[in-house]
């Protein structure tokens, strides 16, 4: 079978596996919990399909693993005991009797397409012989572990602040320095992976991964639907004028 239709058949299985699994615990945030793990699946059947062509490719699969558990692990225990997501809660109010048809194509399926293109610089690093002396490949790993600490020391103080807050928004810290240290961090890594990956013209192509995860966080789930949640709030608004929405960059004052 091809290497491409067959990843998209395990993954189009993975992914109906937890929309079973919402609809038994009636949450659909458990796509979140998902996501990071599924990245961790596709890196490792891809090289399985592909044959062991590369030790890159092994090392590489290692740093996507080493992300995808921290992030399920961190959105799990930060779900753990409470409600739904007041995203995924607001979509259940609104769909109503269309809840099950939409969250399967709107929720599931739609994270699964998104999560194969992201995926497409692992899938071609599997699938291809690389060499840890490309010229890209030392500066994507340096992106990438920066891309990762952000990641998760953002979460890990807006976890902090989540328990004893001291304000009414986290204005310290790495939130000090952008609205979304957490996404910054994620999108330079996967902008890591890519250079990591990349061996010339064949795999420019890889690109779409980055390109997709920069522009999802940016414009479409990831800043807007959050800093929707806080609109209005004055503490959030005067944070908002002086603190960098994306990119690290000192706040105004």
């Amino acid at each position: 079978m091809n290497y491409y239709i067959f990843l998209a058949l395990v993954l189009f299985i993975y992914v109906n596996v937890w929309f079973t699994v919402s609809l038994i615990l009636k949450r659909n945030d458990i796509a979140d919990v998902a996501w990071g793990l599924g990245f961790i699946l596709m890196a490792w059947t891809a090289y399985l399909k592909a044959g062991f062509l590369s030790n890159l490719a092994f090392w590489i699969n290692v740093l996507v693993t080493i992300w995808g558990l921290r992030l399920a692990a961190h959105i799990y225990y930060r779900n753990k005991g409470k409600t739904e997501d007041f995203r995924y809660l607001a979509w259940r109010n609104q769909w109503g009797k269309m809840f099950l048809v939409r969250s399967y194509f709107q929720v599931f399926l739609l994270q699964g397409f998104f999560l194969f293109v992201i995926s497409l610089p692992v899938f071609l690093v599997n699938q291809n012989y690389h060499s840890f002396y490309q010229p890209t490949f030392w500066l994507g790993a340096l992106i990438w572990l920066i891309g990762f600490i952000f990641e998760a020391i953002g979460d890990y103080q807006l976890s902090r602040f989540r328990k004893t807050p001291e304000y009414p928004i986290l204005q310290t810290g790495l939130w000090k320095y952008t609205r979304h240290p957490n996404y910054f961090g994620e999108v330079l890594l996967w902008w890591g992976i890519w250079l990591m990956t990349f061996s010339g013209v064949s795999t420019i192509w890889g690109i779409i991964g980055p390109i997709t995860i920069s522009y999802l966080i940016i414009f479409v789930s990831g800043i807007p639907m959050l800093e929707k949640k806080y609109e209005g709030n004055s503490h959030f608004e005067n944070y908002k004028k002086k603190t960098s929405k994306f990119f690290l960059w000192f706040p105004k004052k």
